[in-house]
């Protein structure tokens, strides 16, 4: 209002918001990982600042240190602590809902009632004076779209409501009000103010005019000291608005505080402005209210009525922002692919570690059926470091059922399978750290020639470096020697290792056990050690589970040699692969949540204990048959055998010595592993024995022998 207009009601330029991206992708993070479906209203800080051009008015704006930090983060905001110029906090809340619906439904004038309330009893106990930023107290409701990436919002201004309204008496540039002695003046005190660490970010003040034209700004606690000078007292705010007849939204409140805590009725008000960082008294404006508020507005009880939702182009509507598109591809599909393991946290499984699954790094020996599917399984659960080992290549009838490949893998003779997959793995999820090795396994059954010996070394020596810098190793091949050496070193190295093996229409999907010593024991140690009870037991003294080969009384060998193509070929039921993949990988992600690990004890679906019914996945199971001619599945439990060709003390004791000479003689005598374990004494033992059948007993037919 100018000059001329005096006596016309004060009208007020609303206040404006602004949240930048990262606040939206804070709370994103915070609903995801700590709030869940907790609607209780979030405590959060603002920021504003006076305006700082001629034509454009300064807005409240929410940043991303603007929410509270996350569990285990340090606060970026604290307690609002005066430090800088151009961020002057203020405090709000944030309501942020479960549904669409709910945020509909909200209740907004009880809410802007309620934070009126706030105002007002600050206002009263004299919390404002201290802290003047309660003054601008801010509310925010909101719902979070978290699969569209979009966001509903709407902000409110509380503002105590003035009735009668106050009128403008003037209102003028602070250079024409004032003298020129008394404008620079006053421009150095405002420039002193805002350069201090403790009082940039005060957004109101007093300002003193003395008889000399000095001007002195003071805190609103030192009313007391300044009420005689009250002919010479303007009553300051850092105005955001720009426009040149209107005082900013910040001084409704400053208002309703002067009248009701002083009882003044006539007030001359500073809209304090800056140009490039500096006070501007040519922006800044002076101007004068009267007040005729009624009597009852001093009284604490009398609680006045409130306005301040925010105008969406001039309607009374939310605003909604979609950020899918403007954010990283890969970004977005991290958020999207973490969605579905962080809604688990919300209510069905709130112990879920997505940090130690995304931290497991996992090998997975062969890229075919099986190692498609449990990869993508993997990556489903949130597991992002995943290395796959493979020396075949892409063939014609491999994409059908291998869900990593595509015909343009198949041609030109193929590509690895190993590089195709890491290849695919990256298309399907670029966030995730995939890696592809071509190399064959050495096997016991497969002698090799002296001219192959150091290629056949070489082979074990990475294969030996992979498995020690990988948490859990998958045996997905499709032959018995070709899991023979991993399980071994597994053992050696007390690697968390799965199987999975197919049969036409049966599956057989294992955890390993502990290795026969602890990680600590050496080799000499484990030879003066007990040999027998080591092999046995694990470190809680339980009796060791079983791996892939402790239930054979012969040593692996070659599998593929003399048989038909249907032999040669892992011909399985399609729907069998995905079964077993999907049960391999929740075997994992099972143990990596049990407090014991990979010595937990193996658990069955008849177990009668109450200590499965602690685990928040379930029983974890030591071996997983099935059947899918008979629907059938069923939990077995197998211990370790102390003449094992691939786990027991004797094997790894005799590996830790030789190393790789070891591993070269079992690969080339297909009898040594045997005769090393004892099987073969154990096998003419077994030639030996007889049995007396006595022919007169009557055995009937409904009952049974048990050996």
């Amino acid at each position: 209002m100018a000059e001329g207009c005096s006596g016309s009601i004060l009208q007020f330029a609303p206040f404006q918001s602004s949240v930048d991206e990262g606040f939206w992708h804070r709370l994103s993070s915070l609903k995801l990982n700590q709030l869940g479906i907790d609607e209780s209203p979030i405590s959060i800080t603002g920021f504003y600042a006076p305006c700082t051009h001629p034509q454009v008015s300064n807005h409240l704006t929410l940043l991303s240190e603007s929410l509270p930090p996350e569990e285990g983060e340090q606060s970026f905001v604290r307690d609002r602590s005066h430090s800088n110029r151009n961020r002057c906090a203020v405090p709000g809340i944030l309501y942020n809902t479960n549904t669409i619906e709910g945020f509909h439904a909200l209740d907004k004038q009880c809410l802007l009632r309620e934070e009126a309330k706030k105002i007002w009893a600050d206002i009263q106990s004299g919390a404002a004076e201290k802290d003047s930023a309660l003054l601008s107290r801010f509310l925010l409701i909101s719902f979070a779209d978290l699969k569209k990436w979009s966001f509903h919002y709407w902000f409110a201004f509380p503002a105590l409501v003035l009735d009668p309204p106050a009128t403008l008496a003037d209102l003028k540039p602070a250079s024409d009000f004032l003298s020129l002695e008394e404008a620079e003046s006053l421009s150095v005190a405002c420039n002193e103010w805002r350069k201090s660490s403790a009082t940039a970010d005060v957004p109101y003040f007093l300002v003193t005019l003395g008889s000399n034209s000095r001007a002195t700004i003071k805190h609103l606690s030192d009313w007391e000291a300044c009420r005689h000078d009250i002919h010479k007292l303007l009553f300051g705010f850092y105005d955001p608005c720009h426009l040149p007849n209107n005082p900013g939204w910040p001084l409704r409140n400053f208002l309703g505080l002067i009248y009701s805590r002083w009882n003044l009725k006539s007030i001359r008000f500073l809209c304090y402005r800056e140009n490039r960082g500096f006070a501007d008294m040519g922006l800044s404006l002076i101007g004068e209210a009267l007040i005729s508020a009624p009597q009852e507005w001093r009284y604490e009880q009398h609680v006045p009525s409130s306005v301040g939702w925010e105008l969406n182009r001039g309607k009374r509507l939310p605003r909604c922002i979609t950020l899918s598109k403007s954010m990283d591809p890969i970004r977005l599909a991290v958020s999207a692919a973490d969605l579905n393991l962080k809604l688990m946290r919300w209510r069905a499984l709130p112990s879920l570690n997505l940090n130690i699954l995304s931290a497991t790094k996992c090998l997975l020996l062969g890229a075919g059926t099986l190692g498609c599917q449990v990869a993508r399984m993997l990556m489903a659960w949130g597991v992002r470091k995943i290395t796959l080992l493979d020396n075949g290549r892409v063939a014609m009838s491999n994409p059908l059922r291998q869900s990593l490949y595509t015909l343009d893998d198949c041609l030109n003779g193929g590509d690895y399978k190993a590089t195709a997959a890491e290849k695919s793995l990256k298309r399907i999820f670029p966030a995730v750290e995939a890696e592809g090795v071509v190399m064959a396994i050495p096997m016991p059954g497969h002698p090799v020639s002296i001219e192959e010996e150091n290629i056949v070394l070489e082979d074990c020596r990475r294969l030996h470096d992979l498995i020690a810098s990988h948490d859990a190793v998958f045996l997905l091949t499709d032959t018995r020697e070709s899991r023979w050496l991993p399980t071994l070193l597994c053992a050696n190295a007390n690697k968390i290792t799965i199987t999975a093996a197919l049969g036409f229409d049966s599956f057989l999907v294992m955890r390993h056990g502990a290795g026969p010593f602890r990680p600590t024991q050496d080799a000499e140690n484990a030879l003066s050690s007990d040999m027998e009870n080591m092999s046995l037991c694990d470190k809680n003294g339980g009796q060791r589970l079983g791996c892939y080969f402790c239930n054979d009384v012969v040593a692996p060998v070659d599998s593929v040699a003399n048989r038909t193509l249907d032999q040669q070929c892992t011909v399985t039921r399609p729907g069998l692969a995905p079964i077993a993949s999907a049960l391999a990988v929740e075997l994992l992600v099972g143990l990596l949540h049990h407090p014991l690990g990979i010595y937990a004890e193996g658990e069955s679906a008849s177990s009668n204990g109450t200590r499965s019914c602690e685990q928040p996945l379930g029983i974890l199971p030591h071996q997983i048959r099935g059947s899918i001619s008979q629907f059938s599945q069923m939990t077995l439990i197998g211990h370790s055998s102390n003449s094992c060709t691939a786990c027991c003390s004797v094997v790894v004791s005799e590996y830790r010595k030789r190393g790789m000479d070891f591993v070269l003689q079992a690969v080339n005598e297909p009898t040594y592993l045997e005769d090393l374990t004892g099987l073969t004494e154990l096998m003419k033992s077994a030639s030996s024995f007889k049995l007396d059948w006595d022919d007169e007993a009557e055995i009937d037919g409904d009952e049974f022998v048990e050996i």
